[in-house]
């Protein structure tokens, strides 16, 4: 006897009409994806006819693959935005997801038709993905010299934003928390708003290397990088700093704050990414908006047209970003 949308409800735990709208790719379906992954494949273990697909209508899977766990996730809500908006996205273009955590690439299936990877990747991981699939997006990752389509923040841009912001505010001693990491292959990652921000002042003439501190992009490290900086500088401190991510700016503005610091008078401070976490800390973080739903939706339309066309030439995507002003600058 063949199978019906009871069956399928009834094996899976959902209802009836759930299923319907799973099989049927409902773009306004709310549904998680285990739950979704879960109806997909009774479906085929039933051999739902109903169900099956032509070759030319098969439904493309796509692995999202980030490189951090679901614990550093919480952590950092820029990659965690950026992962639930491109699943969001995908949903509503009928394209199947698999989420892969940490860069756990052993995981992905081999029957995947493309890969969107967010992170940070080495380059010997690049040819770990290679070998699933060539139809590879990556965000937050310059992979275009590697031969692979991929979209990253302006970060020139942004950095030059943020030192003509402390300029205009008067200020010329300007100093930078930014971000050290590595891949979980233990490969070290530049941070490329240092690298702009130290050639910007060195051609103003006001670089100070003593004003440049370190963290690895969590609160805690922030907070031990600025409070280290304000034991050994003292009066010398910088009055304006520029932070390479939320988690950090957080944690160093704690250390402004126990230190009592007069912020924005004292110390004038700059953030990026703009999540959530620094627009209800007080004072309200001033910071440099990425755009990550914008960014997660270009991930998506640009597998889709890797998808259609694989043989096509790859292309990097710039995103723009813009300065949000509330009470850490004057």
């Amino acid at each position: 006897m063949a199978a019906t949308l009871r069956d399928i409800a009834s094996r899976a735990g959902v209802s009836i009409a759930t299923v319907s709208r799973i099989l049927n790719n409902d773009s306004t379906l709310s549904v998680n994806e285990n739950t979704r992954q879960r109806v997909l494949s009774t479906a085929e273990e039933l051999d739902y006819t109903k169900h099956k697909r032509t070759r030319s209508d098969q439904v493309q899977r796509v692995a999202i693959v980030q490189w951090y766990s679901l614990t550093q996730e919480l952590d950092d809500l820029y990659y965690m935005g950026i992962r639930m908006e491109i699943e969001r996205s995908a949903q509503q273009r009928g394209i199947q997801t698999v989420p892969i955590y940490q860069n756990d690439l052993e995981k992905i299936p081999r029957n995947v038709t493309g890969i969107i990877a967010i992170g940070k990747f080495s380059d010997s991981q690049v040819q770990e993905l290679k070998l699933v699939t060539n139809n590879i997006v990556f965000v937050d990752f310059d992979s275009l010299a590697a031969g692979y389509d991929c979209l990253v923040p302006d970060f020139e841009n942004a950095v030059h934003t943020v030192i003509n912001e402390f300029l205009d505010e008067g200020i010329q001693d300007i100093g930078m928390l930014a971000g050290t990491e590595k891949t979980t292959d233990n490969e070290v990652v530049p941070d490329l708003r240092r690298r702009y921000f130290e050639a910007d002042l060195r051609q103003r003439g006001i670089y100070h290397p003593e004003f440049m501190f370190a963290g690895d992009y969590t609160s805690m490290s922030g907070y031990r990088a600025m409070k280290k900086a304000i034991e050994e500088l003292g009066d010398k401190l910088p009055h304006a700093i520029f932070i390479a991510n939320d988690p950090m700016a957080v944690g160093a503005l704690k250390a402004v704050q126990e230190a009592k610091i007069d912020i924005p008078d004292r110390l004038a401070m700059i953030s990026f990414n703009d999540t959530a976490i620094v627009k209800y800390v007080y004072p309200s973080m001033s910071a440099i908006h990425v755009g990550t739903d914008e960014m997660a939706h270009a991930a998506v339309d640009v597998m889709v047209k890797r998808l259609a066309h694989p043989a096509s030439d790859p292309c990097k995507t710039v995103v723009g970003t813009h300065l949000i002003k509330r009470q850490t600058t004057k």
